[in-house]
């Protein structure tokens, strides 16, 4: 609510809201929901100099109606897909990871996640020639493994030299480390730095839960405020700077061990991400040694929920740390 204030527009002096306070409009809602003739009768002021400042204040305070062809057309403007470098992921994602959106792998440790993650992030750096960061909450991030896949496409060593170049990674073990990495991010992204040694596209997050989980004991509530505070930069910039943001997660059960998985850190997190996928080994057991997952889509703005692909994530030889799962989230 704006109260009406001298200054606040052309034409609004101290002398007008004076006479406007003895009609009982002390607002601007007030202002501009009032017949204007009964006003200038009431208070002694001019009609004309009242439509003129009325006219000012809808243009500063209004939210003005878009259609939808407009926000159609801003929306192929500022999005972009990636690939994940995995045609059947990509099959279940609608053709790869959409810019200005938050999408979320989760699983159990061994599931795949960092895999996919370093799957991602060689299909971005190395197909598309573009940057990105990748912020490693685990310690999982392997620069001979990137090394491997990029080996796999490209068998010109300073193309995969160039790739690798193009790959920002930031160790961060605690929650203040990454917000303060993200927050890096917005700066060199907000001044244009990051364009001139080429776009960035890709935010990769292994893990959120690794660094979120330590704040839910004891005090929960500074936790959970905290855990916002980290979901809201995330969803910024993905909108602000047309990023594809990917995060890790881990699953939990409900308090039957035979109940469904199902994503850790709570409903306040579930808001989060646009796009959910659920990693599963294809027997239904943790096996490391196994290259077969089965990926299932749990929640998607443009794609049915429970449709599944499976997935090939290569040697297994990236290990995932756990942080100690809780069985239920807040």
């Amino acid at each position: 609510m704006v109260i009406l204030r001298a200054g606040l527009c052309p034409g609004l002096t101290e002398e007008m809201i004076q006479l406007l306070r003895t009609g009982g409009i002390r607002t601007v809602v007030d202002f501009v929901s009032s017949d204007l003739e009964d006003v200038a009768q009431k208070c002694s002021l001019s009609y004309k100099a009242l439509v003129a400042v009325r006219r000012v204040l809808l243009a500063q305070f209004s939210a003005f109606p878009a259609n939808g062809a407009d926000l159609y057309e801003e929306l192929k403007s500022s999005t972009a897909i990636l690939p994940t470098g995995s045609p059947s992921l990509d099959q279940l994602l609608d053709s790869g990871l959409y810019t200005g959106e938050v999408t979320e792998l989760m699983g159990a440790p061994g599931s795949g996640k960092t895999q996919v993650c370093l799957g991602i992030a060689a299909s971005v750096s190395l197909g598309l020639k573009q940057h990105l960061l990748f912020l490693d909450s685990t310690g999982g991030f392997t620069a001979s493994r990137l090394c491997q896949m990029f080996g796999a496409q490209a068998e010109d060593k300073e193309e995969q030299l160039e790739a690798l170049q193009r790959v920002q990674v930031v160790r961060v073990f605690d929650i203040y480390e990454m917000l303060r990495a993200l927050q890096e991010l917005r700066d060199r992204l907000s001044q244009q730095v990051v364009s001139s040694a080429g776009a960035l596209r890709l935010v990769v997050i292994d893990s959120v839960s690794a660094v979120i989980y330590p704040l839910l004991g004891g005090r929960q509530s500074e936790g959970l405020a905290i855990m916002m505070q980290l979901a809201r930069e995330l969803k910024t910039l993905a909108r602000e700077f047309s990023l594809a943001i990917v995060v890790t997660n881990q699953v939990t059960r409900d308090s039957s061990s035979n109940g469904p998985l199902k994503p850790a850190l709570g409903r306040s997190w579930s808001f989060v991400p646009s796009t959910r996928v659920l990693l599963e080994s294809k027997e239904g057991t943790w096996e490391r040694a196994s290259r077969q997952r089965i990926a299932s889509l749990a929640k998607s703005p443009r794609q049915p929920t429970g449709i599944q692909v499976e997935l090939d994530i290569g040697d297994g030889d990236v290990q995932e740390l756990s942080p100690a799962t809780p069985t239920e989230g807040p």
